[in-house]
């Protein structure tokens, strides 16, 4: 795509297309109720990585548990986390939660309208900015995210590697040239739900796409070969054992994870890194890192669990413990009951079930 073909190109018209098919055909999703940009705000952070689908019943729970920026900003983080439990990638929830304290105490409850104070709180990246300011302040910034890439890398044939930092810069720049002035808001979700429901990853549905006349890539051919983007690494599997420990009364020993890193402050039932240790040692291992003394009695199963850049092989063992002592540091001793209170990855809730 040159500066030369954009001259020519009728941005008028694409607007114009684009905005009268999005509001004879925008999906009724809840945080398009209203425009407040808390429920914004709170919605792009869930949207990110996960799928509309999985989405909507946690933000009816989050938004119904936390109405407002205050009462977020005063819940208790283990509250937040057990809320957000499920959804995945919970470094999302303790960003959002700190950013709305941050919201609370500078700016009176009110998330800012201003870019450069809105982009400065922990965990609104450029594509979130452009999302609450576009459509809960009718400000025209873009929100780029793969969607929007993917679109545009069609309609205008811009055949630049996406997965690149330069490159995602280049489209908020043709995007910015294409907005919208008089409807920002609608415009950046209409290109959202273009590449969601018509422009999609494989298989675009070409034949109805309102803006379709428009679509350089369309007319070369090229809709399937765009967008360009290198292949991901692999993910690494790593094994471990994991550890359902029961003491006397039949409590089960569990961990919180560290403050900072995958899962943060999540519980989980004690894992020990196999390869690093062995088989062998694993007892004395947890001798060493938690100071108990256990016995790895029968084996109850094995799960896997994929993250975006690892696979967790997990076998699950029973073990016992006896005369178990107030545990120090982030051990806890809970019965099921009260383990399903606190906050666990979906890897470790699936061995509830294997919890007598």
């Amino acid at each position: 795509m040159t500066d030369h073909t954009l001259h020519y190109f009728n941005i008028s018209a694409f607007q114009n297309h684009l905005l009268d098919w999005y509001y004879e055909n925008k999906r009724e999703l809840p945080w398009r109720e209203n425009q407040d940009p808390y429920r914004v705000w709170v919605s792009e952070i869930m949207l990110q990585q996960t799928k509309v689908d999985t989405v909507i019943p946690y933000f009816h729970r989050f938004m119904e548990k936390f109405p407002t920026p205050t009462a977020l900003a005063e819940a208790d983080s283990q509250d937040v986390l057990k809320t957000w439990e499920g959804l995945g990638y919970y470094s999302r929830a303790k960003n959002l939660q700190n950013a709305v304290r941050e919201v609370v105490s500078h700016y009176g409850g009110e998330v800012p309208s201003n870019p450069k104070e809105l982009g400065s709180l922990k965990g609104v990246g450029p594509y979130t900015k452009g999302a609450i300011l576009s459509i809960a302040y009718n400000q025209p910034e873009p929100a780029v995210d793969g969607n929007v890439m993917r679109v545009f890398s069609r309609v205008l044939k811009i055949e630049e590697d996406i997965s690149k930092a330069r490159t995602k810069k280049l489209f908020e720049s043709q995007v910015r040239e294409f907005i919208s002035e008089e409807d920002p808001g609608g415009f950046n979700q209409a290109i959202m739900d273009l590449g969601a429901t018509i422009c999609t990853p494989t298989s675009p549905a070409c034949l109805f796409c309102p803006v379709q006349e428009h679509c350089i890539a369309f007319a070369e051919g090229l809709e399937e070969a765009l967008p360009v983007k290198k292949k991901a690494k692999k993910q690494k599997p790593v094994a471990y054992l994991v550890l359902l420990i029961k003491d006397e009364q039949d409590r089960y020993v569990i961990e919180k994870r560290p403050d900072e890193g995958l899962l943060a402050n999540l519980w989980q039932f004690l894992m020990v890194p196999i390869e690093e240790v062995g088989w062998d040692h694993a007892a004395n291992w947890v001798h060493d890192e938690y100071g108990l003394d256990i016995k790895i009695s029968k084996r109850k199963g094995e799960l896997k669990h994929v993250f975006s850049h690892l696979i967790w092989e997990m076998e699950i063992y029973e073990a016992r413990i006896s005369g178990l002592d107030e545990l120090d540091g982030r051990l806890r001793a809970v019965s099921k009951e009260e383990a399903a209170q606190f906050p666990f990855p979906v890897s470790h809730q699936k061995m509830f079930t294997y919890m007598e």
